[in-house]
């Protein structure tokens, strides 16, 4: 299959190589010369100079994918629907807001353009290990499609086959699924980044105070405003983070991908001194929050792992300043340093 990749970052570019490594050809935009060079050279894709190059590298009915930062999505497709035909199909498998697919779709449909959400969860390591597909949309393009999705998607292989399924692996098996209409796609994979902050604080908290575990041996004021660790000789431990973090990986219930590349990431520096704590968030959290609370679903741990998001970047100063100045008025506590 001939597809169109428009956007080569991180994921387009290893999505492009993965493709052609599969032997499907492609055709790659990026607004970098640069990037389509460096792609063009290894022999990934052929490089389209402008979007209407690449449009017209394509017969029909052609099929074109674009991983672009949410913001720009639509700019992108006011340009390019007017060059498609019927029968073309668009793919969004960026992270956007699924109810702008809804939207999207209900505006291109009536050209007779078709357009797939396509979730996409693999991040860098998706070259290699795969990537995980929750698509949105029509049944005809999903299917005219399925032969690039496996081709992304882990395969079989990636898992032991869950208990109870037998025959023919279905595509989730494979890893790529087929969601529902427009929006399915992008839904899902917003709860899957939603359950990926919570899980992200959990592992975060807990081997943070793994870390502070010898609290018992600092030095503390005695005075009325640090609260007095009562019992110092139950916190005297000095462990070693990046053993923790392997040995869990071994057998343990909280074994995952994402301990394997946390316990990776201590290994390399267990001060983590590289990092300044800045923890930025795209929007999915937010948006899985908001519809856990127009579904009225409590959604409490991913609710916290989002505001820590904020806390990380100093966005609650105001809040925590004036919870300092409260104190000292009602009881004239004058606020301690941090250093």
């Amino acid at each position: 299959m001939r597809l169109g990749m428009i956007g080569l970052g991180r994921m387009g570019a290893n999505m492009s190589r993965r493709i052609a490594g599969d032997g499907h050809e492609v055709v790659g935009f990026d607004i970098d010369p640069g990037v389509r060079s460096e792609l063009e050279g290894e022999g990934v894709i052929a490089a389209a100079s402008s979007l209407e190059d690449l449009v017209g590298a394509l017969d029909a009915p052609r099929n074109i994918w674009m991983m672009l930062p949410a913001a720009i999505v639509d700019p992108v497709i006011d340009d390019l629907v007017p060059m498609l035909e019927p029968g073309d199909c668009l793919i969004d498998g960026g992270n956007s807001y699924y109810r702008d697919d809804i939207d999207r779709a209900q505006r291109i449909t009536p050209t007779g353009v078709h357009y797939l959400d396509v979730g996409v969860s693999g991040g860098v390591w998706g070259l290699d290990r795969g990537y995980s597909l929750m698509i949105g949309g029509g049944p005809e393009a999903v299917a005219r499609l399925a032969p690039v999705f496996r081709s992304l998607a882990p395969g079989v292989g990636a898992a032991p086959r869950t208990p109870g399924r037998t025959g023919d692996p279905a595509p989730e098996e494979e890893g790529w699924l087929h969601c529902g209409p427009s929006g399915a796609g992008h839904f899902v994979k917003m709860v899957h980044n939603g359950i990926e902050y919570g899980m992200m604080a959990s592992f975060a908290e807990g081997f943070a105070i793994l870390e502070r575990a010898d609290v018992g041996d600092e030095d503390r004021p005695a005075d009325a405003e640090t609260f007095p660790l009562r019992e110092p000789e139950y916190y005297r431990f000095d462990f070693d983070l990046d053993r923790i973090a392997e040995v869990w990986r071994r057998g343990a219930v909280v074994g995952s991908w994402l301990l394997d590349l946390t316990a990776a990431a201590l290994h390399a520096d267990s001060d983590l001194d590289d990092y300044a704590g800045h923890v930025s968030d795209s929007g999915e959290g937010r948006w899985t929050l908001q519809a856990a609370i127009d579904e009225g679903v409590p959604a409490n741990v991913i609710a916290s792992a989002l505001h820590q998001r904020f806390s990380s970047r100093d966005q609650g100063d105001y809040g925590d300043k004036l919870l300092s100045a409260m104190r000292e008025q009602f009881g004239g506590h004058e606020e301690r340093g941090t250093e």
